[in-house]
């Protein structure tokens, strides 16, 4: 019987890590493949190696937290730690079914919550500073994002190109004695190093997702002592990279949906915050969700973005008067070309779909354009379009409100009532 439930208890584990290495692929390389710097197979081994050495190095502080922090390890049994994985497995139903990133860490420590509040043995200390995490890092990442986006990232747009080079970024000159690596015929020195930025980044997400994620999928196990840390990081990084090779395909052809209709660099700036954001909590052993710190990333930004079309002390002054200033926008984070004198940056959904609007003459080596100051920007072309729906944004933040409190109560309930663990 012990054999049988070990058996479901990798089962689930794996099935947990499969679907998360699923939807990781897509969201850490979907700007790499839509740029066509790296395919859909080398995306997914990239993802599986820098997964691997995340969890392999800063994703053991997280296991430890999850197997032997928030409740001792001996709660753990075999029952138990199937159910928590259940927990884990539903958020990500959830997730797929309501289209909105619920976050597996966030579900799967309310699911050890509950089972520590009905056993009486939840350490409440380390409880209050994940929870104070979980607050604060969405808050670090927006003003993060709006301060990027109101001081750096024209200059950023203005400086960098992403594009889709058709015949290859890199080729072999043979026009020499000894042949040698040079750009593609249809790529310059700007398209270089935008795509060495966007693979660097997209690897630097790979290894985020893996710090983070690999102790939902197998914490419970570790804790009942039925797989060791490494046995456990091994086994949640191969259903990781299943999934990146199998139902990550998906994902990346529609180079997830999350984003999209973000310009290809504000996509860079928010995966370079959250995964930050993300990599240092795990470092201090904090399971917290990618997601959540990504999406206020990307509200800061949009919003900062934006309030270039006014001063400090304009927004002051409106602020007193009553003025709410700019409203927030994805058309902040592509400015007009007239303003600038480049075109807008593509998006990441529009180098998944071939239509890349032609470069500049920037872009081909030319001067770089320069950007206008603080307070002289057209406020209309900055506000052109809303960033975010206010009723979708409320469902968004109600699930990741809903989903640790739902996988507490229903575990606390699961343990207190069935497995009585109370009494």
């Amino acid at each position: 019987m012990s054999l049988l439930l070990l058996l479901v208890g990798v089962g689930v584990a794996a099935f947990v890590g499969f679907n998360i290495g699923g939807s990781s692929t897509g969201v850490a390389f979907g700007p790499a493949v839509g740029s066509r710097i790296v395919g859909k197979v080398g995306a997914a081994a990239l993802f599986t190696g820098f997964a691997l050495l995340g969890g392999w190095t800063v994703g053991r502080n997280v296991i430890d937290t999850m197997s032997d922090g928030i409740v001792p390890a001996s709660q753990f049994t075999l029952e138990a730690s199937i159910a928590v994985l259940f927990f884990a497995g539903f958020a990500l139903l959830v997730s797929n079914l309501y289209g909105v990133p619920a976050s597996t860490s966030m579900t799967a420590v309310g699911a050890i919550v509950g089972l520590g509040v009905a056993s009486g043995t939840l350490d409440e200390a380390l409880m209050f500073t994940i929870v104070s995490a979980w607050v604060v890092a969405p808050l670090m990442a927006f003003w993060v994002g709006l301060l990027v986006g109101r001081y750096a990232y024209p200059h950023l747009d203005a400086r960098f190109s992403f594009s889709r080079v058709e015949d290859g970024l890199f080729r072999i000159d043979r026009s020499g004695r000894i042949p040698r690596p040079a750009l593609g015929e249809d790529a310059n020195p700007r398209d270089a190093i935008g795509a060495v930025l966007v693979l660097v980044i997209a690897c630097y997400m790979g290894f985020s997702a893996g710090a983070s994620n690999v102790a939902n999928a197998v914490a419970p196990l570790v804790g009942n002592g039925s797989i060791t840390a490494s046995q456990g990081v091994l086994l949640a990084v191969g259903a990781l990279g299943l999934g990146g090779f199998t139902i990550a395909r998906r994902t990346l052809d529609t180079v997830s949906d999350g984003i999209t209709d973000l310009p290809i660099l504000a996509a860079l700036v928010v995966s370079i915050v959250g995964a930050t954001v993300i990599t240092v909590l795990s470092q201090l052993g904090i399971p917290a969700s990618l997601a959540v710190s990504t999406t206020s990333c990307i509200i800061g930004l949009g919003y900062g973005r934006a309030s270039r079309a006014v001063t400090l002390a304009e927004a002051a002054e409106g602020a007193l008067q009553g003025d709410p200033g700019p409203d927030l926008s994805v058309g902040a984070l592509a400015p007009d070309a007239g303003e600038v004198g480049v075109e807008p940056g593509p998006t990441v959904g529009t180098l998944a779909d071939d239509e890349v609007p032609d470069r500049s003459a920037a872009a081909d080596g030319g001067p770089t354009p320069e950007v206008p100051p603080i307070g002289e920007e057209d406020p209309e072309t900055l506000t052109s379009e809303q960033l975010f729906d206010a009723a979708a944004t409320s469902r968004i933040v109600m699930l990741w409100i809903l989903s640790p409190t739902l996988s507490a109560v229903g575990s606390y309930l699961l343990f207190a009532f069935v497995f009585r663990l109370g009494g």
